[in-house]
């Protein structure tokens, strides 16, 4: 298997998992039965035997036509609907898997997860006169940020294309039911795809909502839904201080109970940037609820080490580290010799930079670890689709449990909602009326 859990650094007395291994056994039980709060957004947890074979075969498909048909690919969505994509697609291609040449599927760029004008205007621009297509992806269709996008790239595939071209070059994945999407997708004639309602947004980057940009985009899906199976069965394991998501669920809550607020995903790969953001809307949304949770938030090293390193290592004790380690580069680069050493680097000359990112991964986590800072170590042995299956299905499970050790609903996200309903009503949105002018009289008294 692709994943290992190291927490000997977590600084952990030998009694601390033993006194809470009755709530440990009690969350995990819950989840797996099914029984908790949310748990009609549970589809995921057996998502490797329930998905839609048929319509992961259109995905395939789908993916195959817009390779054929284009240069781009704009997948449009916010949150969950384009987090779990772009994170895939930077795990297994790269961070500059647009700019490589000879790849294996087309340029994928995102929209709809802001309202930037100029975003929008930067995007249009790296497109051009290329052929593109959009993948809309809302389950209602009137979200803000992607309807607004939506608007525009539509207009700019009928100015195209044609009305009835554009339509060839959309695709809808959305609601089965119901919704504004769905709605205008039968009437204009769009492929369609299934946003279950089964599974939630954050939960959702192996339905059709992430897997079609990520097949577009020249990942193997067959690959990810192989580490996703794999991953199923490796955590399912009723022996939780045995099972390694159930552990780190476990740890992360006695973290919480020693003041540890914080959680930094640390990295040494900038392919796992964007994961990390993936990472961090997982956390939060499952987990910031009731004035409860661990505020997640991710460093790329060593990079952040020159920004908030002094922080990490010096600064207030709220927090922990967990080390998302690659064991293996899937480029092999060695350090030349230099016969001047201006540098004075050649003390390293013929190693690899794998081997000089190792040992400041573990220079760094000693250091952490003796400045208080306890760590936990998840390593990979590869960046690959596989792995990103196995990984998303690891922080899943793994949220899941701690989600209900801490005593919240890890599935919804009632939160979210009260900045969308002031944004509608500043917009002046039909039905607002009231309160606009109060948020506008508030507005006026700290201008």
């Amino acid at each position: 298997m692709a994943i290992t859990f190291n927490y000997s650094n977590a600084g952990l007395r030998e009694h601390e998992l033993e006194q809470v291994r009755p709530q440990l056994i009690t969350a995990y039980k819950t989840l797996m039965d099914k029984s908790g709060a949310g748990n009609d957004f549970l589809g995921w947890l057996d998502l490797c035997d329930t998905y839609d074979k048929e319509e992961f075969a259109r995905i395939k498909a789908a993916a195959k036509k817009i390779q054929q048909q284009s240069e781009v690919l704009v997948a449009i969505g916010i949150g969950g609907s384009y987090l779990g994509a772009r994170a895939g697609l930077e795990f297994a291609k790269g961070p500059f898997y647009n700019q490589l040449p000879n790849k294996d599927g087309v340029e994928v760029y995102f929209a709809g997860n802001n309202i930037s004008s100029d975003y929008v205007q930067y995007l249009l621009d790296i497109i051009g006169d290329r052929d593109f297509s959009v993948n809309v992806i809302s389950k209602s269709g009137t979200t803000t940020e992607p309807a607004v996008a939506f608007r525009i790239f539509k207009q700019k595939l009928e100015e195209k294309y044609g009305v009835d071209g554009a339509k060839e070059r959309i695709y809808a994945t959305t609601d089965a039911n119901k919704g504004a999407l769905l709605n205008l997708a039968k009437e204009m004639g769009y492929e369609r795809f299934v946003v279950p309602d089964e599974t939630g947004g954050r939960f959702s980057v192996f339905t059709a909502v992430g897997l079609l940009p990520m097949a577009a985009g020249g990942m193997d899906i067959d690959a990810v839904m192989k580490g996703l199976a794999d991953a199923t069965k490796k955590y399912a394991n009723d022996d939780v201080m045995h099972n390694d998501v159930a552990l780190y669920a476990a740890i992360r809550y006695i973290m919480m109970t020693k003041g540890k607020s914080v959680e930094i995903l640390s990295d040494y790969n900038p392919s796992l940037a964007m994961f990390g953001e993936w990472y961090k809307q997982l956390m939060a949304e499952s987990e910031g609820k009731d004035h409860k949770g661990i505020f997640p938030t991710a460093a790329h090293f060593s990079t952040d080490l020159h920004s908030i390193g002094q922080f990490i290592q010096d600064g207030a004790r709220l927090f922990f580290e967990t080390v998302l380690w690659v064991a293996k580069a899937n480029h092999e680069i060695t350090l030349p010799d230099d016969e001047k050493n201006v540098d004075g680097l050649n003390f390293v000359s013929g190693k690899s930079l794998q081997f000089m990112n190792e040992k400041a991964m573990n220079g760094t986590l000693l250091a952490h670890v003796d400045g208080g800072v306890p760590n936990l170590i998840i390593t990979l042995d590869e960046l690959s689709d596989y792995t990103f299956g196995e990984l998303c299905y690891f922080f899943w499970k793994a949220l899941g449990i701690s989600g209900y050790m801490l005593g919240v609903n890890p599935f919804d996200q009632p939160g979210v909602e009260a900045y969308k309903k002031n944004m509608f009503a500043l917009l002046g949105k039909p039905g607002y009326e009231d309160a606009k002018a109060d948020l506008e009289k508030r507005l006026e008294s700290i201008r």
